[in-house]
Formats: C-alpha cells, sequence, structure tokens
C-alpha cells in the first residue's frame, strides 16, 4: 500500500509491505471509515480451528513505531508436512469435539494441517502485540464450528 508516514520528524509518501503483519490504523486517522474514528480500524486475528481468535484496534504508538501494523495471527509452529507426519486426524478431531467444536472436512489432510498444535499460541501473540501498545484487544471469540476445503 502506499501510505503517508512520519520517518524522523519528515512525513513521507512510502510504500508498505505487510510480510507477516497487517494494517491497524489508530483511531482519528483519516484513511479509516467514519463508523471507526472514534475506535481505531478493526483488525481480525484468526486462531486455529480449535482456539480463540480476536479482534483487535490499532493505537497511536502502533503508527509511530509500525507504520501502523499488528500482527495477523499466530504463525505456523510446525510445517504442514510436519503436521501430516506427527498428528493424526483422528486424534484431533477428538479433541475438537470435547471443546464442543464442529468440524466438517474435505480432506483428513487438511485435519492435520491446520490443527491447533500446527500453530503458536494466538493469546500469546496477541498479549505481545497489546503489552507492547501497538494493538489493542476488543474481543476475543470462540469457535463453535470449522468447515475446511
Amino acid at each position: 500500500k502506499i501510505e503517508r508516514h512520519e520517518v524522523d520528524g519528515v512525513v513521507k509518501t512510502l510504500l508498505v509491505h505487510r510480510k507477516g503483519a497487517t494494517r491497524a490504523f489508530p483511531p482519528h486517522h483519516p484513511l479509516i471509515p467514519v463508523d471507526y474514528q472514534f475506535l481505531g480500524q478493526p483488525v481480525l486475528i484468526g486462531g486455529t480451528m480449535g482456539t480463540c481468535s480476536y479482534v483487535l484496534t490499532g493505537t497511536q504508538k502502533g503508527m509511530t513505531e509500525t507504520f501502523g501494523s499488528t500482527c495477523h495471527g499466530a504463525g505456523r509452529a510446525l510445517s504442514r508436512n510436519a503436521s501430516r507426519k506427527k498428528l493424526h486426524c483422528e486424534e484431533v478431531i477428538k479433541h475438537l469435539r470435547e471443546r464442543g467444536i464442529s468440524i466438517r472436512v474435505a480432506s483428513p489432510k487438511l485435519v492435520t494441517e491446520e490443527a491447533p498444535e500446527s500453530y503458536k499460541d494466538v493469546i500469546d501473540v496477541v498479549d505481545i502485540c497489546q503489552d507492547a501498545g501497538i494493538s489493542r484487544k476488543v474481543v476475543k471469540l470462540r469457535p463453535i464450528a470449522v468447515v475446511k476445503g
């Protein structure tokens, strides 16, 4: 995205590439819709099919320190291949059902690749972003169903 940001006290036009991050502008930023002006830009942070997700908003500190960026998820802890080798479809489905989460999937391979154990802890990642002041937690969401493939 082409955006204007302050760098060393000078406002510059920059091409901002957010690899592993997403845009999270603070309240009153002119590029966010009027409906969000008092809250900041809402950001959906997906967890895994067995953990929570979050809605965050951007902050002024995030704007200053990260060009208005925050995490966009937890990131993988295991590669897809490692997940397929280490995890078993039936066990993952059993654990999801024990948590009250329904699942419908086209391929058993997808279950292990996207299992909660395949990802870092989204709670830790979101807490770090909030503690660093680059985004603010608004709401925590709990999964009730998963459709894959």
